[in-house]
């Protein structure tokens, strides 16, 4: 039997759309999706970029109110951009307003980026140096040499625009307090200095923070730590999120919310009729990343129609996403879902799909759901 599968959405605005039109393609997904059999529909955070979904808690709940059934949340809120009480709040409101369907996912992006402009720890220069990483094919599935994200991270266009995500000389927590803080605020045991300081909305809520990670790093050692449920980004990172999960398994220890570890595995996936016609729509998702890595964030989508073909030294720039992108007929997606599944041993799948045209990107949602057998 399939393990369930899930929905990941940025809200992407496409060229010559807006982000009217986004927002409102999102809602016509997750209504299919509920329909289709979808799991859960969570959304992304990300600013100032051609993305619609900057603030998920807001759409979490229009999307809530625009279906019945379907688990809804956020994947994931940054904690490095907020407080853990705004974001129990905000939470706890939608889970008063739609009890059991709220999901609440939480990552570390913001503090990353901090770390990155604060520059080098001390011992940088007397670590021995990591050998390097080749690229591997494990069961079917591509393990990529890992992409050097520091440059991105140091971007001063970047860098700029995350300064103004904070009030000014704001400090944010280390992401583990955090975590403890919003399990404290949910369980109704959180003080401020010994003073006994409650939520509400949030307190009693029937949530747990779903913790996102790419790394064998510090998010999969606080899922662990605190016995959540973690989702590993391969879609993002490939080279390093199985390791991830390999680390919160390895150190996992039993909680309230989970008796034994929970892994959620996402992948990039764009399904067509054929193949062919899957290739084309996936054409410029080398185009979108690279204006990622090496431009101004992403763009509005390409159309495949009109775009031209990367460069070779840019396809280099994108390659462990584009060699990581599960694209073809439903057969050829699930095939390569379940490759990943198995390897990762996956509790769960989620799938992010991008295309310029909102009717294909619904078609890839509704072929691979009807394939999988959900």
């Amino acid at each position: 039997m399939n393990v369930p599968l899930s929905i990941l959405d940025l809200s992407p605005i496409s060229e010559g759309g807006d982000a009217a039109s986004a927002l409102r393609n999102t809602i016509d997904l997750a209504r299919h999706a509920e329909q289709w059999g979808f799991r859960r529909y969570w959304l992304a955070e990300h600013h100032f970029v051609a993305v619609a979904s900057s603030q998920p808690a807001v759409l979490i709940g229009q999307l809530a109110a625009a279906t019945e059934r379907i688990h809804v949340g956020a994947a994931a809120v940054q904690l490095g951009y907020t407080t853990a009480v705004a974001t129990v709040e905000s939470f706890g409101i939608l889970d008063a307003l739609y009890p059991g369907r709220i999901d609440l996912g939480v990552g570390r992006s913001g503090q990353r980026r901090r770390e990155a402009a604060a520059g080098p720890k001390p011992d940088a220069a007397t670590r021995p140096a990591k050998p390097p990483r080749v690229w591997r094919e494990v069961d079917g599935v591509v393990i990529p040499a890992p992409f050097d994200i520091s440059t991105l991270l140091n971007n001063p266009r970047l860098k700029a625009r995350s300064s103004v995500l904070q009030q000014p000389d704001a400090n944010a927590p280390d992401f583990g307090d955090q975590v403890a803080d919003i399990i404290a605020m949910l369980q109704g045991t959180f003080q401020v200095d010994g003073v006994e300081t409650h939520v509400t909305p949030g307190e009693r809520a029937d949530l747990w923070p779903w913790v996102f990670g790419s790394s064998k790093g510090q998010s999969a050692r606080v899922a662990a730590k605190f016995g959540l449920p973690f989702v590993a980004s391969y879609h993002i990172t490939p080279a390093t999120a199985l390791e991830a999960v390999e680390v919160y398994r390895d150190s996992f220890q039993p909680s309230d919310a989970l008796r034994e570890p929970y892994v959620v595995v996402s992948a990039d996936v764009v399904v067509a009729d054929d193949t062919a016609t899957a290739q084309h729509l996936a054409s410029t998702f080398g185009n979108w990343v690279h204006q990622i890595r090496a431009v101004d964030g992403a763009v509005p989508y390409p159309d495949p129609e009109t775009t031209e073909p990367l460069t070779a030294e840019q396809q280099e720039l994108v390659r462990d996403r584009t060699a990581t992108q599960f694209v073809g007929d439903p057969d050829e997606v699930a095939h390569r879902l379940d490759a990943l599944q198995k390897l990762s041993g996956a509790d769960e799948l989620v799938i992010t799909s991008v295309t310029h045209r909102h009717a294909d990107r619904l078609r890839s949602h509704e072929l691979i759901a009807t394939r999988w057998g959900l």
